[in-house]
């Protein structure tokens, strides 16, 4: 493993005073990709320890809103224009709440990972599931032509996946960041606009 290469990211965060070196994975893909835009209403899950939501209010600026949910409450004081909730995506009842009270979204974004157990194929299956969660929310609370980026682990299920964020985007594609780990096995989905039955 890459120490070097981890601290690079971890010293860098530490000194732009970002929450987590994650922050450079969603910099580097913003960078080419543009997914956020000022103004832009975004939803973040998994969002602690909350590195995205500062890149993601820094992007959207006063204007917009940034709302970060996690299992874990973030107790960072985030600008006037960002709201946290603690709360399980896997509770039909809280989503159906954050949708009706924050959606429509311009992007919907996850780097929600499982706590991994070394066991690769139930690593993988456990991180579709959470992939496949934010893509349901996502399929309720995008605005049309809205954006959809999301972590999952490569695995079985991946390829199925695939086939049914295509089928609802124009346009998909796979990203590795610089920033990743490279013996990480997680990669991204960049879904944009979204074509809303």
């Amino acid at each position: 493993m890459s120490y070097k290469f981890q601290d690079h990211y971890f010293h860098q965060a530490k000194k732009q005073s970002y929450l987590a070196r994650a922050v450079y994975k969603l910099m580097e893909m913003q960078d080419k990709y543009k997914i956020i835009r000022p103004r832009d209403r975004v939803l973040d899950l998994g969002a602690a320890p909350g590195s995205w939501i500062q890149y993601a209010s820094q992007v959207v600026g006063s204007k917009g809103l940034v709302v970060g949910v996690d299992l874990k409450k973030i107790d960072h004081v985030f600008p006037a224009h960002v709201v946290t909730i603690a709360g399980d995506i896997f509770d039909s009842a809280f989503v159906g709440e954050l949708i009706e009270k924050y959606a429509p979204f311009d992007v919907v974004m996850s780097d929600m990972a499982p706590a991994t157990s070394g066991i690769r194929v139930a690593d993988s299956a456990r991180s579709a599931l959470l992939f496949e969660e934010a893509l349901r929310i996502a399929n309720a609370g995008l605005k049309s032509r809205g954006h959809f980026l999301a972590k999952i682990f490569q695995g079985s299920e991946f390829h199925g996946l695939l086939v049914e964020i295509k089928k609802r985007f124009d346009w998909v594609k796979i990203i590795k960041p610089d920033a990743s780990r490279k013996i990480s096995k997680e990669i991204y989905i960049l879904a944009m606009r979204f074509k809303k039955p």
